[in-house]
């Protein structure tokens, strides 16, 4: 097993490119917002802590709207990958790349989410060939990072909360996959550390190296609050109004 968060500066220090006219140096985890909900998005983005988004049929379908309509408004208020998925019910290449042109078609920005699957390394292979970027998503074990990766993904998606449900420490699969990665300067692919479910989730997908997390609100929130900080503010407040007021 690699030490958690080991780096090879080499690798690591080259340009990778994003979406079209985007491109960041890999020295530093990002955070998306795993979400739908565009009042979430719009307050993370004003906070000025998220570089992309991730979507999902499911999340949208809780907000109760058209699924392209409510793409179109993220990309409206996040200038950054935006990650929509195929429909869960197509399960052929020919269907997902149909989809994934339409959903690439909505902005220069967006990124076609597909599952792993040999009709999903199928339809990356196709769409990254066609320039456009993909998210392979319900990643579970390092082998399926990689084949992802070879087929052409622009990110792959392990899931840490789920594998944490069946008692796999997630942590360690994102280390593992940063380990083969940076094994081969020809791998460009990124990794999203996706089902993250708490602040700790957070902590230890940047120790183990994920390039970007992608994060709900609610854990966003949490990250940002902490008792001692709160009490802090509370007290400082109280000692400014006794001597000043408001």
């Amino acid at each position: 097993m690699p030490v958690m968060g080991q780096q090879n500066e080499a690798v690591r220090s080259q340009a990778i490119p994003l979406c079209k006219g985007i491109e960041r140096k890999e020295d530093n985890m990002r955070f998306f917002i795993d979400t739908a909900n565009v009042d979430e998005i719009r307050e993370a983005n004003d906070m000025g802590i998220i570089a992309g988004v991730t979507t999902n049929p499911s999340l949208i379908a809780k907000e109760g709207r058209d699924y392209a309509t409510v793409l179109k408004e993220i990309t409206d208020i996040v200038d950054g990958p935006i990650s929509g998925e195929v429909k869960a019910t197509t399960v052929d290449a020919e269907g997902m790349i149909k989809e994934g042109r339409e959903i690439a078609a909505l902005h220069k920005n967006m990124v076609v989410k597909i599952p792993m699957t040999a009709e999903g390394l199928k339809a990356i292979k196709t769409l990254s060939s066609e320039g456009i970027h993909t998210n392979c998503t319900l990643v579970f074990t390092a082998n399926q990072a990689l084949l992802a990766a070879r087929a052409g993904a622009t990110y792959v998606s392990p899931f840490l909360g789920r594998l944490d449900d069946i008692s796999t420490p997630g942590y360690e699969l994102i280390e593992e996959i940063a380990q083969i990665f940076e094994n081969y300067p020809d791998i460009d692919t990124q990794i999203i550390a996706a089902s993250v479910r708490s602040p700790l989730h957070v902590t230890q997908c940047a120790m183990a190296g994920a390039d970007i997390a992608t994060v709900p609100y609610k854990v966003i929130m949490q990250m940002i609050h902490h008792p001692l900080t709160d009490e802090g503010i509370v007290k400082f407040q109280k000692d400014y109004r006794a001597v000043f007021g408001d």
